[in-house]
């Protein structure tokens, strides 16, 4: 079965993580897997590799933007035949039904803010033969406005550190029993940093890595100095090595006002690592079965007092480590989520194994 991935961007985020994991993976249930994105290192990994990739401009709200990613769209179909066209979010369906040429379109849902659901849902019921929520509270939210949706929850395809922790610390410049806590997420409005920062105020003693770009990193430097943390606080930029970050870090923080299934939560359990998160639908179905702490949303004290607990006490962290590592393996595997995928694109592909 040819799979055709359409995605705005193969960068640092979630959704593309799970798209390169699916490329790869696809091979052991007889997948030959494209990616038609907007570029990005995880594109360039996946070139490297021998995969199909095919260059389409980012689309833009404006009509001549988005014709332009249709037209590309279309290019690469035409080239890579796919029988099946796997859509991920609500732009790449709407891109890629108008591209496809008949083909049978699927959706991953991998979450808007809720402004944005009620146009989501008018695109998808008119684009894709299925819908993918990664999340059951993502799910609900779309069959209320009447979206017939899939719920297949997103699986953590891991990748091991590439040094130890003393290594990544000493580039850094972080001493070896400096409590750290990493933020992994955009500089956006959505992960409210200002939220995180203003926590940071009130945790004395550790350093806060922020691992991640964006529109709003000049106005967060800006604040962090206002804070008085600009020397605890560290503004990485993106990263491509998140996993030896994780190696380095004793907490996880995400404070985002929404959330789909965040691939940074499930990543940080996977590697053992304690959350600290926002109390919001996907993020509340990750930490349902340990590794972590839910937070009230936009409240500092509340996450400010979550992050002391991990930090300073070494058995806690174990403890949440242990547990988020176990509901990870058991619920989030990476065979059963690819072989649930398989089924749905083999059904509405009319391919059977």
């Amino acid at each position: 079965m040819r799979v055709l991935h359409v995605i705005s961007e193969m960068g640092a985020g979630g959704a593309e993580a799970v798209v390169a994991g699916m490329v790869r993976a696809g091979g052991d249930f007889g997948w030959e897997s494209g990616v038609a994105s907007g570029g990005g290192h995880r594109a360039e990994a996946l070139r490297a590799q021998g995969f199909s990739t095919f260059d389409v401009p980012v689309p833009r709200r404006r009509v001549s933007g988005v014709l332009r990613t249709v037209s590309a769209v279309r290019s690469a179909v035409r080239s890579f035949g796919p029988d099946v066209v796997l859509a991920h979010n609500v732009s790449a369906s709407l891109v890629a039904r108008m591209a496809a040429g008949g083909r049978p379109v699927a959706t991953v849902f991998h979450g808007v803010s809720e402004s944005d659901l009620g146009g989501a849902a008018r695109i998808l019921r008119r684009t894709s033969r299925a819908v993918v929520a990664v999340a059951e509270a993502s799910a609900d939210r779309l069959r209320a406005l009447g979206v017939d949706v899939e719920v297949i929850p997103n699986a953590v395809f891991a990748e091991p550190p590439r040094v130890d922790r003393a290594s990544i610390r000493g580039v850094l410049g972080i001493g070896p029993d400096v409590p750290v806590a990493l933020c992994p997420a955009r500089l956006e409005p959505q992960k409210r940093h200002d939220v995180l920062l203003e926590a940071w105020a009130m945790v004395a003693g550790a350093i806060l890595l922020l691992a991640g770009d964006g529109s709003l990193r000049a106005d967060l430097e800006r604040r962090a100095e206002e804070l008085g943390v600009g020397d605890r606080v560290r503004f990485l930029g993106t990263r491509c090595d998140v996993p030896d970050l994780l190696e380095a870090t004793d907490v996880v923080v995400l404070t985002s006002d929404w959330e789909g299934m965040p691939i940074a939560v499930l990543e940080s359990l996977a590697a053992g690592r304690p959350v600290v998160a926002s109390d919001v639908d996907g993020v509340r179905e990750a930490l349902s079965g340990g590794g972590g702490v839910l937070v009230p949303r936009r409240s500092p004290s509340a996450t400010a007092t979550a992050l002391a607990s991990f930090l300073f006490d070494a058995r806690a962290c174990a403890a949440a480590g242990a547990a988020g590592r176990a509901a990870v393996e058991r619920d989030h595997d990476p065979h059963t989520f690819m072989k649930s995928y398989d089924e749905l694109l083999r059904t509405i592909g009319g391919e059977q194994r």
